[in-house]
């Protein structure tokens, strides 16, 4: 295929008339923007368009389409996240992709090509109500860090305890966003939300006894939150949380 400066060349000297390089420019740009896999279209042209590559979910794709795309991806970007990959897949994927590493408390596989740097100054802290939210929280924290930005952990100081929670406050206050995990009946986030004078992005988790609903109750609680300040996302979903956290530090490393 022409590369673009070529169709130019050829609209200008008169071989190509307009109709055919339009043609030619949106081949083009489809070629540089899409990697083709037959059961995949990998978006390649994500990273420039917001600063952060097309993400992995893992759930519900085998270890080797896995693998074919994350090969693919290694040819247009410097780092690869993908979430939600059990031990037996990670497994088969770390033995094709040199330089993976797996997260099993996140679960989630990173790679990169070249270190990762703490890129943005300031950082995000990520609270999580009890040790069994843990997996929620990492995932959240793991994706800010693929994102260039510092974490700091707050891990089990749940309401049930909540002078555990006190003591860290110094810390969670000095964060430019913060991330809190939790199930049950989710006050956590409320409580934090009425402390800080910095975002916080509210994660449920689907952690609870029956009446919990698998996270409908701490998602209710959250989004009914009296505090302000809080934003929500869905149950679980640690990545969405992370990320949001880690645009929030990035655009403020930006200002500063």
């Amino acid at each position: 295929m022409s590369t673009l400066e070529d169709i130019l060349k050829q609209v200008q000297s008169g071989e190509l008339d307009i109709e055919a390089a339009k043609n030619q420019l949106t081949e083009h740009w489809q070629s540089q923007t899409v990697a083709e896999l037959g059961f995949a279209q990998i978006d390649t042209d994500r990273e420039r368009r917001v600063g952060f590559p097309e993400v992995i979910f893992g759930e519900g794709k085998s270890a080797e389409q896995m693998i074919a795309i994350m090969k693919r991806m290694k040819e247009h970007s410097d780092r690869i996240l993908a979430t939600r990959v059990d031990q037996a897949k990670a497994d088969a994927i770390l033995a094709e992709i040199d330089g993976a590493a797996y997260h099993p408390t996140a679960r989630a596989i990173t790679w990169f090509r070249h270190p990762m740097l703490k890129v943005h100054d300031g950082y995000i802290a990520v609270v999580c109500a009890g040790t069994s939210d843990m997996p929620v929280a990492e995932e959240a924290a793991l994706t800010a860090e693929c994102m260039g930005s510092h974490v700091e952990r707050v891990y089990d100081v749940g309401v049930a305890g909540i002078h555990r929670l006190f003591r860290r406050l110094p810390l969670i206050r000095g964060a430019n966003a913060v991330v809190v995990a939790a199930g049950m009946e989710g006050a956590l986030a409320s409580v934090v939300g009425g402390l800080v004078s910095k975002p916080v992005i509210a994660v449920p988790t689907s952690i609870g006894y029956g009446a919990s609903f698998q996270g409908v109750a701490a998602l209710l609680a959250m989004l009914n939150a009296c505090a302000p300040g809080i934003s929500v996302v869905n149950i679980d979903n640690g990545f969405g949380a992370g990320y949001y956290a880690g645009l929030i530090n990035q655009n403020m490393a930006k200002r500063l």
